[in-house]
C-alpha cells in the first residue's frame, strides 16, 4: 500500500466533502475512518481510482456519523443528493485547507497540528510522539482546532503569511519520535509552493533545503551541537543546496523580497562558501539589515551583532550587540563569543556559563557548559 498516496490524497478529499455540505471536523473525522478503511482494504488490491474510493467511503461514514433523529431529514436529503459513483472531480482544495489550519483564531501549537493532520494526513499518534505529548492531549488539542473552525468561509484570499509561519514552525520542531518534522514541512511547502504563485513560498522552501542540507554535520554521533564554522562541509548535501539556491534566486528576480528570502540568502552564503574563513560575512550583514528593515525583530539584531563581529572585528559585533536588549534568548552566548573573539577570557567563560544556565534545551545547555569549562581551563 502506497501510504504517501493516501497522505497526498487526505486534503483534496477532505475538500470535496466540505463542498458537499460537511463541515470541516466532520469532513477530518469521516476521511481519517476512511484512511484506516484503506489501510486494511487495500494490501491486497489497491482501487483503480484511489481518490474516487476514499470520497465514496469517507461520505458514507460521514453520513453514517450524523444519523439521529433529529438529523433524519438533513441525512436523507443528503443521500438523495449523493453524486453517481466515477471519477472524483479534480479541484485541489490543498490551499484552502493550508488556511483553514492556519486561521488567526487558533494558537500557532494548534495550527501546526492540525496542519499536519488535515494536511499532511498524520495520525493524531504520529503527530503525539512528534512532540513527545500523550497521544490524548493531542487528540484534545486537535479537536479543539478543528471546532474552532468548523463553519469558517474563507471566501477571501488567506493570509500567505500565517501559513507559512505555521510549516516554519513544523520545520523548526526537527526530528523526534518517528516522524521527521523537518522533512514533513519540506514536504507541505513543495506542495503550497505548487499550489500558488509566490516569492515568498519560494523563499521559505529555498531556506528549508539550505537549511536541511546541513543537519548531516549538525551534531555529534552521542547528540553534542556542532557550530557551523566547525561543521563538516563534506556531508553537506549539494543537491539541496543547488536546488535551494535555485528556487531563492528565481525568487529574488521577482523583486518582492520578503523575510523568508532574505533568511534564504543568508543561508545560501552560509553554504556557498567553501569553508568557514571563506564565508562574505560583508554580504551577510546587508542581507541582516535588510531583515531588520523588513521585521524589526530582535533576534535578527542579535544575529546582526555576530555578522558585525566576523565582518567588522569582535568590538564592533559588541558595539552592535548593545543595541539589543539582554533578555533576548541567547544574548549572552553572542556576547560570550565577542568577547572570546576580542581576547577576554574571563568575561567569555562567565558570560558563556551564564548562557547555559538559560538555555531552553540539554543540548545547547552541554555545548556552552562544555565552552566555559574549555576557556576556564585555558585561562589557569
Amino acid at each position: 500500500m502506497d501510504e504517501a498516496l493516501l497522505r497526498s490524497l487526505t486534503p483534496s478529499v477532505i475538500g470535496i466533502l466540505v463542498r458537499r455540505g460537511a463541515d470541516f471536523a466532520a469532513a477530518e473525522d469521516a476521511v481519517q475512518d476512511a484512511l484506516v478503511e484503506a489501510v486494511r482494504a487495500w494490501q491486497d488490491d489497491e482501487p483503480r481510482d484511489p481518490k474516487g474510493w476514499l470520497v465514496t467511503v469517507a461520505w458514507r461514514k460521514f453520513l453514517d456519523a450524523t444519523r439521529s433523529d433529529t438529523a433524519r431529514r438533513r441525512r436523507e436529503d443528503r443521500l438523495d443528493e449523493e453524486p453517481p459513483p466515477g471519477p472524483a472531480t479534480a479541484v485541489d482544495d490543498t490551499l484552502r485547507l493550508y488556511f483553514l489550519c492556519a486561521h488567526p483564531s487558533l494558537t500557532p501549537s494548534s495550527a501546526v497540528a492540525l496542519t499536519l493532520r488535515a494536511v499532511g494526513g498524520l495520525t493524531t499518534r504520529q503527530i503525539a510522539r512528534a512532540y513527545l505529548v500523550p497521544e490524548a492531549t493531542m487528540a484534545q488539542r486537535i479537536s479543539r482546532a478543528k471546532r474552532t473552525v468548523s463553519g469558517v468561509r474563507l471566501d477571501r484570499s488567506g493570509d500567505v503569511a500565517t501559513v507559512l509561519r505555521v510549516l516554519y514552525l513544523v520545520f523548526n520542531e526537527g526530528y523526534s519520535g518517528d516522524i521527521d518534522l523537518s522533512a514533513e514541512a519540506i514536504r507541505l511547502t513543495r506542495q503550497l509552493a505548487a499550489a500558488i504563485d509566490h516569492p515568498e513560498v519560494a523563499g521559505l522552501l529555498a531556506l528549508m533545503l539550505l537549511h536541511h542540507a546541513r543537519r548531516a554535520s549538525r551534531t555529534t554521533p552521542d547528540g553534542g551541537l556542532v557550530p557551523l564554522a566547525e561543521q563538516d562541509r563534506s556531508r553537506w548535501d549539494t543537491t539541496a543546496i543547488a536546488e535551494g539556491i535555485g528556487i531563492l534566486q528565481a525568487a529574488l528576480a521577482r523583486d518582492r523580497l520578503g523575510e523568508f528570502q532574505a533568511q534564504a540568502a543568508v543561508a545560501a552564503l552560509h553554504a556557498d562558501a567553501p569553508t568557514a574563513a571563506e564565508t562574505d560575512w560583508v554580504q551577510i550583514v546587508e542581507w541582516y539589515d535588510e531583515l531588520a528593515r523588513l521585521t524589526d525583530s530582535p533576534v535578527v539584531r542579535l544575529n546582526r551583532a555576530v555578522a558585525v563581529g566576523e565582518a567588522d572585528g569582535p568590538r564592533a559585533g559588541l558595539t552592535a550587540l548593545k543595541e539589543v536588549d539582554e533578555t533576548v534568548p541567547r544574548h549572552a552566548a553572542v556576547a560570550a563569543y565577542l568577547h572570546e573573539r576580542g581576547g577576554d577570557l574571563t568575561t567569555a567563560a562567565r558570560l558563556y556559563a551564564e548562557a547555559a544556565h538559560q538555555a531552553s534545551n540539554l543540548a545547547e545547555r552541554d555545548h556552552l557548559t562544555r565552552q566555559a569549562a574549555r576557556l576556564n581551563t585555558a585561562r589557569r
